[in-house]
């Protein structure tokens, strides 16, 4: 028999709201405000990807769906180019066309970054985009999670 799922991500999925209402550039960009404030890893020589274009890209994927690296790195590899386009994936100078990373690289990237202030920057977006009379059941203690 498998396993149950720990994880609180599916429960605050629910608080965003139903599929009709897709994520917007607006959204990406408000995303960007928070993801900010979590640090590259990386060291500056040789980066192709911007570790927020990674991060918020990664951070998509599991607020759409994908539950494990793999499909994170799918979501994307399958992403259209101007969806990279508001991530902040740069297009190359002479195609025009928006190179997607890697699986390996975002994973390499995820393990590295700082787990802490990830959650953080999360949790902080996700609370920003509840509402105001769901978030007042989240700090009463009305919602398991």
């Amino acid at each position: 028999m498998p396993a149950r799922t720990a994880s609180p991500i599916p429960s605050a999925l629910e608080q965003l709201g139903s599929p009709a209402d897709p994520l917007t550039s607006s959204d990406v960009a408000d995303l960007h405000r928070f993801l900010i404030l979590v640090a590259d890893p990386r060291d500056a020589r040789g980066l192709r990807y911007p570790a927020l274009a990674l991060l918020c890209a990664a951070v998509s994927a599991v607020l759409t769906g994908a539950r494990s690296l793999i499909a994170i790195g799918e979501w994307i590899t399958d992403a259209p180019q101007h969806v990279l386009g508001v991530l902040g994936f740069a297009a190359d100078p002479l195609t025009g066309l928006r190179p997607v990373p890697h699986a390996a690289t975002v994973r390499r990237l995820l393990q590295r970054v700082d787990g802490d202030a990830l959650d953080a920057a999360i949790s902080a977006y996700l609370q920003a985009r509840t509402s105001p009379r769901s978030s007042r059941r989240w700090r009463q203690g009305r919602c398991d999670g």
